[in-house]
Formats: structure tokens, sequence, C-alpha cells
């Protein structure tokens, strides 16, 4: 495959949302959009199944380059994201229906799915940050739709966190000049040992100032709060795709400081790893308690997304394989898990206009398809076989139990076994209360109307894919253990 082939994922959809922001026909811009992501999917598929293709972009001053690369880590990522984008578009063709703007929308969405594609495919460090800003000011429109003054405010917010959490990422740019071998992404990591040895100090406060600016995206605390203020604001198929993918280009990011740049060597048992082990052990617990508080439901699964996309954090900073897949496959989980959350209650509030958790009493009289899909998206949060969730949760308690010190192993699963209680606390009581509401419900008030097929297709699908690799996770696990094992020099 000629190397500059590695462009062409990035370059559709950014192409194809230029395009689609011209077309005004329902019609074409349902069959435009779909035929362009039926091809991004197979180009991406094509792209990253050959390992180590190389591409430069461009070069800059001394030896600062804009490369592509393609590697396991960014195949499971790309293929993930390629596969879930697909689908949701399916649901905001008939979501965006009464939302307007939606030339406007699918445009920018399209290409944000290329910046997407831009920061799997990275090379470098370089390479990274360029898509990673590209990707938060693409995102920023989703956010800011609807026009409202709540939605410009939160839009602007959304963009400060996401522009200083990558500025402090960009930290890293500067200072690990002079000590990398190669400006590339390794396995292993690039520092010269010799070099790094002598200001290991220095080194380890950089990393710190990277994680929490990369964990910004994946809201890790302290800077967590553009999640429940975008959120709640944006159409429901940008949420989804908001909490379930853009949240792991935070995670991305991370993996590649963790394991391709610094190396794991060089930060085991180290302050700087004790220091974000302990911000996404708390944000575990934060998250999952503003859950149980908040009463609006989107708001409600963005508080549970703070908390849930750090178990991946805690995961890969355990530096153990175990632990590391564990996170991987609690990436993969919570993104086919969050997305169908946020569809559900997407068609929930298109069919009903309830927006409370308190307000979900009968609601699956209204919406059965939706409530049932929500219900298992809820269990495989919760980590209750045989969902995914419980294999990702069992592994990531397995890896705490094997690689780490006996307090970080106790405290970790005992902090995550509280969280899974937590949310346990809010969200199955929306199922119970949707199923099950009562001899004096009264379900005049909601209707009898049902989801319309592009809705609940694509819930379907999400599910059961979700379940389907909770049954038989085999595949997956083998996959994620050949792309863990040589960071880990096995």
């Amino acid at each position: 495959m000629p190397s500059l082939w590695l462009i062409s994922p990035i370059l559709l959809p950014m192409v194809g949302g230029l395009l689609v922001l011209g077309i005004h026909t329902m019609n074409v811009r349902r069959v435009v959009i779909s035929l362009l992501l039926l091809v991004e999917i197979a180009l991406t598929a094509w792209v990253t199944a050959a390992q180590g293709e190389t591409l430069v972009l461009l070069e800059l001053a001394g030896s600062v380059r804009l490369v592509l690369r393609t590697d396991g880590l960014g195949r499971l990522f790309a293929l993930l994201i390629v596969g879930i984008w697909f689908a949701v578009a399916f649901f905001a063709f008939e979501y965006m229906n009464h939302e307007g703007h939606r030339e406007r929308f699918f445009g920018f969405y399209l290409m944000t799915l290329g910046a997407l594609m831009g920061v799997c495919l990275a090379g470098n460090l370089v390479t990274l940050y360029l898509f990673y800003e590209m990707m938060t000011l693409l995102s920023t429109p989703l956010v800011l739709h609807i026009g409202t003054h709540r939605a410009f405010d939160a839009a602007f917010r959304y963009l400060g966190y996401s522009v200083a959490g990558a500025g402090l990422g960009l930290l890293g740019l500067f200072v690990l000049q002079g000590f990398c071998t190669t400006d590339l992404f390794t396995p292993g990591g690039v520092l010269d040992q010799a070099a790094a040895g002598e200001d290991r100090t220095l080194l380890l406060v950089v990393f710190l100032v990277m994680a929490v600016g990369f964990g910004c995206k994946a809201g890790m605390f302290p800077l967590h709060g553009w999640l429940p203020i975008a959120h709640p604001v944006a159409p429901a198929p940008a949420s989804a795709v908001l909490s379930g993918l853009i949240t792991k280009m935070g995670v991305v990011a991370l993996i590649r400081v963790v394991y391709y740049l610094f190396g794991w060597e060089f930060l085991q048992g180290s302050w700087a790893q004790g220091v974000v082990l302990i911000l996404a052990l708390t944000t575990v617990l934060l998250g999952s308690s503003l859950a149980m508080r908040e009463d609006t439901l989107k708001k409600r699964l963005a508080y549970s997304t703070v908390s849930q996309v750090s178990y991946v954090i805690f995961g890969l900073m355990l530096l153990h394989p175990v632990a590391l897949v564990g996170a991987l496959l609690q990436a993969v989980f919570h993104a086919l898990a969050k997305n169908a959350l946020f569809m559900a209650t997407g068609s929930i509030i298109y069919r009903t206009h309830l927006t409370q958790a308190s307000q979900m009493r009968g609601v699956a009289s209204a919406c059965p398809t939706s409530m049932w899909c929500f219900t298992l998206a809820a269990l495989s949060l919760v980590g209750i076989p045989p969902t995914g969730g419980f294999v990702s949760k069992w592994y990531l308690a397995q890896g705490a139990l094997e690689g780490a010190e006996q307090w970080v192993a106790l405290t970790g699963v005992g902090i995550l076994m509280v969280s899974a209680l937590l949310t346990a606390g809010y969200l199955l009581p929306v199922v119970v209360d949707a199923f099950f509401p009562g001899r004096e419900f009264d379900s005049q008030g909601i209707g009898k109307q049902r989801d319309t097929w592009l809705m609940w297709i694509t819930l379907c699908a999400l599910t059961a894919a979700m379940v389907g690799l909770g049954l038989f996770p085999g595949g997956l696990n083998d996959y994620l253990f050949r792309l863990v094992n040589p960071l880990f020099g096995l």
C-alpha cells in the first residue's frame, strides 16, 4: 500500500463535510453521508491493516515534522470510532429533523470525524497536538448547535477547557525535544535514559502536567468541568459522540505519552504515577457522587462519563499489561454503552419531551425499544454480566491486584466497587420507574408513540455489540494482549 493513502481517512470526511454544508435536500444529504461513511469504514480498515506504514506530511524548522503512522493502538480506536460514527449518523438522520440547521450539523459532524482519524493515525506528538486541537475546534459547533445563550456559554467553556488542556500537553513537546532519541511514537518509550536520569524530577513534573492536560478531554479532575456543561445543551447525537468517543482521544493521548514517549519503566513507582492514580480515583468517586444528585438525565449521564472514563486512566496508569488490557476494554465498552445511553435518552426526549430522571415513570410504555437498550447499557456501566462492562472491570481489578502495591490495589478495587454501587444507584432507578410505574400510574400523558426505525435499529446494533462482545470477548481480548505485550517488552 502506498504511504500516501494514510491521509485518505482524514481527508475524505473533511472534504465530505464541506460538501454536505452545501446540500440542503434531506434525501440527497442522507445518501451522500451514508456513502461517505461506508467508504470511510472501508478505507480505515484497509489503511490501518498495514502496520508500521509512515507518511511525512510536512517538515518544519529543525526536527519538527507532521507524521502519520499506523499501529495497533491507532487501528483499535480508528475502527471503533468510524463504526460508531456511522451508527450515530443514522440515528441523527431522524433526530435532527426537529433541531434545524441539519446541513451545518452533519457538515461539522463529518469534519470532526476527520480530525479524530488524525489523532488515531498521528505518528508523533506534534501531529497528535495538531489534530487534537482541530478536533476541539470542529466539534465546538456541535455543542452550540441550538444557538441559545446556554449553548454558546457551554461551547465557550468547552473550547476554553479543551484548549487549556491541550496547551498543557504541548509543554511536553518543547521539553522532551532534548531527551528523546526519535520524534516518532515507539512502543516502550523514546527517552534517552542517560539524559533522562540526570533530569528525572523535571521530566516527572512535565509528565504530570501533560497527564492533567490531556486528561481534560477524558474528563479527569480537576479539568472535568466541561462535560456536565456541554452535554445537556448539545443535541443527543452530539452528546453521544462527545461522551462516548471524543473523550477517548484524551485516553489515546495519555497512552501515547505513557507508553510511547516516557515508557512505563521510567514512570513505575514514581510520585507522578501516584498523583495521577489519585486524581483518577478521585474522579471516579466524584463523578459517581455528582451523578447521584443530578436530576437532568443528560447531565446525569455526563457526570457518569466523568467517572467511567477515569476507570480507563486508572488502568493505564497501573503500568501493568493486564490492567492496560482492562483499560482498553473499558474504553471500548464505555464507548458502546454511553453512545447507546445518550441515543436512548435522546429518543425518549424526542418522543415525550421529558428530560428529567424523575419524569421517567412509565416511559417504557411509550419507548420500549429505547428503554430496553438503556437498561442493557446501564447494566454494562454498572459491570453486570453478560455485558461488556463486566469484562473490562474484571480485568481492571485483576490488573490492580497483580501489578500494584497492596494499598494501591485494595484502595483502587474498593473505589471501583463503591463507584459500581453508585452507578447502580443513579441508573437503575430510572429503569425501574420506566418499567414499573405502579398501579396508580396514568399513561395518558405519555402516549403510545414508538421509536422510528432509524433510531431503534441503531440502538439495537450498538446494544447487541456491547452484549455480544461481553458474552464472547475472546477475540477482542487476544487482539488487545497482542497490542499491549510489546509495550512491556513481552
